[in-house]
């Protein structure tokens, strides 16, 4: 099965497959064999992007990318990101000038580029000026080293303040964000998407099936479903907690509507991902063929005015379950000082 290349990326008019191939798992969940027959097979059903981060596998993921494009690199829409911390030193982490000089070169270096087609902020960085990442990011287009820069998970406020400053300052403005965005994490609908449709900002969503939320095994009288994430982010998994709770009926009634249109929860999922007309592509990240061949098959699915009506009444537009689903933390919402404490903001 074939994928076609009929996406445009925001405002730079590139094109792409409506699935950008995602590399979280390769390295880490999947040994680099096999990693490298997942993303040829990938390639050779006609997905053009793909999409790592220094941080995946503390920068295996990028070599295992590099050895499986070489020779087809220049066909390719090459992604990776910075902002986490690159081993045991926190001063190898952040979105300061700084680091990503340096950490932009150890990407060149390890998936074997002279050049970056998007260079991506992993998340926000409450410690450094956003003024700063831009003027960086800025620099690294005009010497040539990156195509494209974007941001990922940032809240709206944040993505309009890029765009103020880039104007302000005469800047290359940002030209993408990456953000989950599911039928069970649709927060993206009330604010980002508008913004990112404004400002002509190109989106590449992830999590389409809400880690696994959505892949069929999350049921109502089910067991608790095994996940390799459950032990990193607890909260998001135990369907004995009162959010999940009502995350997992929603997941019961979405997997039921599935089934009354012929379709599979899977299909229903990244079918729903690919029809809002912010998402210029979906990230997907399969550990096998089988998980391959399932999101080739589901991204030539349509989904039709009544089957989307019903998704509205299952799970409400713009809102999500659990905070910890938005892909990140709150930074207004933590400590909870920040929230009550007076004198904090008298004295900032």
């Amino acid at each position: 099965m074939t994928v076609k290349v009929d996406r445009i990326l925001g405002r730079t008019g590139v094109l792409l497959s409506p699935l950008t191939l995602g590399t979280m798992n390769f390295g880490r969940w999947q040994e680099e064999g096999e990693s490298v027959r997942i993303i040829h097979a990938a390639l050779d059903a006609g997905i053009t992007a793909v999409d790592t981060a220094d941080v995946y596998a503390q920068g295996v993921s990028e070599e295992i990318v590099a050895k499986a494009i070489k020779g087809r690199r220049d066909d390719l829409f090459l992604a990776t990101k910075f902002h986490g911390q690159i081993g045991d030193n926190p001063q190898h982490a952040g979105n300061s000038r700084r680091w990503i000089i340096r950490a932009v070169e150890d990407s060149l270096r390890r998936l074997g580029t002279d050049h970056l087609d998007l260079y991506q902020a992993h998340r926000p960085d409450p410690h450094t000026d956003l003024l700063e990442t831009l003027r960086t990011l800025d620099d690294l287009i005009r010497q040539g080293k990156i195509r494209y820069y974007g941001t990922s998970v940032f809240p709206a406020h944040q993505l309009v303040e890029a765009h103020w400053l880039a104007e302000k300052h005469g800047l290359i403005a940002p030209h993408t964000e990456q953000l989950p965005y599911s039928l069970l994490v649709r927060s993206a609908e009330r604010e980002v998407f508008p913004v990112t449709r404004k400002y002509g900002v190109g989106v590449l969503s992830y999590g389409p099936l809400a880690a696994g939320w959505l892949s069929g095994k999350y049921r109502v009288g089910g067991e608790q479903p095994e996940s390799a994430r459950a032990g990193l982010i607890p909260g998001r998994f135990d369907i004995d907690l009162d959010s999940n709770r009502r995350k997992l009926a929603a997941a019961d009634a979405l997997a039921r509507l599935a089934e009354d249109s012929g379709l599979t929860l899977v299909d229903l999922a990244l079918a729903f991902a690919l029809n809002h007309p912010a998402v210029s592509s979906v990230i997907i990240g399969p550990r096998t063929f089988e998980h391959l061949e399932g999101y080739l098959k589901a991204a030539t699915i349509e989904l039709g005015a009544d089957i989307l009506d019903r998704i509205d009444e299952i799970v409400d537009p713009g809102t999500h379950f659990v905070e910890r689903d938005t892909g990140r933390d709150t930074p207004s919402l933590q400590p909870a000082a920040l929230r009550r404490d007076r004198t904090e903001s008298v004295q900032s």
